[in-house]
């Protein structure tokens, strides 16, 4: 059977579909608005770490061209900012993770998808584009939520219960944070920071223009003191920006400010500022056509997440490769096929869609135990760690309260 793809998007997902399909000898056309030469100038799109499982996906397609010792962290740092009893307890990955900017990271992929052959098309797509596109395609694979494509794809309300952003976002990438050498006694790391009340913070060496930075994103709780950060205005006054924030972190997420040059602290560059909101959202995963064609959503179509516990980006590669497989061996675009990568990709989408939700609220009393539990069983915390390549294995032992017990129960008795 002869296929003709066409992809929406030039995101992780889309590009790796193209280039999982490229690699079986199946023709696809990536369709995107922005070329590689563009990004350099472009604002900080997002700071996301791939862990290790994602690493594995991009040596299988020959894109892996950040494989340096350098480049990659090894463990999460768990700080608590509890009143009067902070805690700081360490979890380490079985293989390391990295993060690099995307302004470099895709039109790296892009480049290689041409290079071997691929086409991709430059444009923007309006509404009265979607009929031409559906019917040039054998199946049409929305990986992009802008415009009119993402909007075909309703929502799915019981797999969405939030209806408005539950974090202010302020993400930035910086000098003048010390991250760890591999060169050091301590290897580089990733820090999950949490002011309870006020938000969350994830501390990321990132491979970006200038070298290695550290990304510094900050997940602010609306009406808390941090949620004034999505707003603060950097271009207007830089160096009141950086005292503010300098000012917070000391205040909530102190063991990241004392790891701060503050002579030397400021933004690597003026774009690399991102301030937003995301509301967390799981979509139908298809849509029909009267001629009966389909169209397909991968990545952030399907399910966009908040960005605290850094699976977006992983699990839209994932779901790439699932989607990928099921083409390569269909038979027809049909019912059936949607049924058959629903089947491949969803216990991990919807388990790091669901599992990111429940972070997002107030610890219970079960997740405040194991947060304890694990700052005293580096095995716990370690398995907890690993967990961020396979969010359904997380969601299997965070689904309920008595998971949760079993879990620490398990881990305990082993332990003893």
């Amino acid at each position: 059977m002869e296929k003709s793809i066409g992809i929406v998007g030039a995101g992780i997902g889309g590009l790796h579909l193209a280039l999982y399909l490229q690699k079986h000898g199946i023709q696809a056309t990536v369709l995107t608005d922005r070329a590689p030469e563009q990004y350099a100038a472009t604002r900080l799109m997002n700071t996301v770490a791939h862990h290790g499982v994602t690493v594995a996906r991009e040596n299988e397609l020959g894109v892996n061209h950040w494989d340096d010792p350098e480049f990659v962290y090894h463990h999460h740092d768990h700080f608590f900012n509890f009143p009067g009893s902070p805690l700081l307890f360490r979890g380490a990955f079985k293989q390391p993770s990295r993060a690099v900017d995307y302004r470099i990271y895709l039109p790296a992929l892009m480049k290689d998808f041409e290079d071997r052959g691929g086409a991709i098309e430059y444009a923007s797509i309006q509404d009265d584009d979607i009929p031409a596109l559906v019917s040039r395609f054998d199946l049409l694979v929305v990986s992009t939520g802008k415009g009119a494509l993402g909007r075909m794809f309703s929502h799915r309300p019981e797999l969405s219960p939030y209806n408005q952003p539950q974090r202010l976002l302020c993400v930035g990438l910086y000098d003048g944070v010390d991250h760890g050498s591999p060169q050091g006694g301590d290897p580089r790391g990733v820090t999950l920071s949490v002011s309870p009340g006020h938000g969350e913070m994830i501390v990321i060496p990132t491979l970006t223009f200038g070298g290695m930075k550290t990304a510094l994103l900050m997940e602010n709780i609306p009406g808390g003191d941090l949620a004034e950060l999505v707003s603060l205005n950097y271009d207007n006054d830089p160096s009141a920006f950086r005292q503010t924030l300098l000012d917070k972190l000391e205040t909530h997420h102190p063991h990241t400010y004392d790891r701060i040059d503050t002579h030397r602290f400021d933004l690597a560059q003026p774009l690399d500022l991102l301030q937003g909101a995301v509301v967390p959202t799981v979509r139908r995963s298809s849509v029909g056509f009267d001629d009966g064609r389909l169209a397909i959503a991968l990545g952030d179509v399907h399910s966009v997440v908040d960005p605290m516990m850094g699976q977006g980006a992983n699990m839209a590669s994932y779901a790439a490769f699932e989607l990928g497989k099921a083409i390569t061996e269909a038979v027809a675009f049909d019912d059936r096929f949607v049924e058959t990568v629903d089947r491949a990709r969803e216990n991990r989408v919807l388990a790091a869609a669901r599992w990111t939700n429940l972070m997002l609220q107030p610890p219970s009393e079960a997740m405040g135990r194991l947060i304890v539990t694990m700052a005293q069983n580096r095995a716990l915390c370690d398995e907890f760690t690993d967990n961020f390549n396979y969010p359904e294995r997380q969601w299997d032992r965070l689904a309920s309260d008595r998971r949760i017990h079993a879990w620490i129960d398990d881990r305990t008795r082993l332990a003893a």
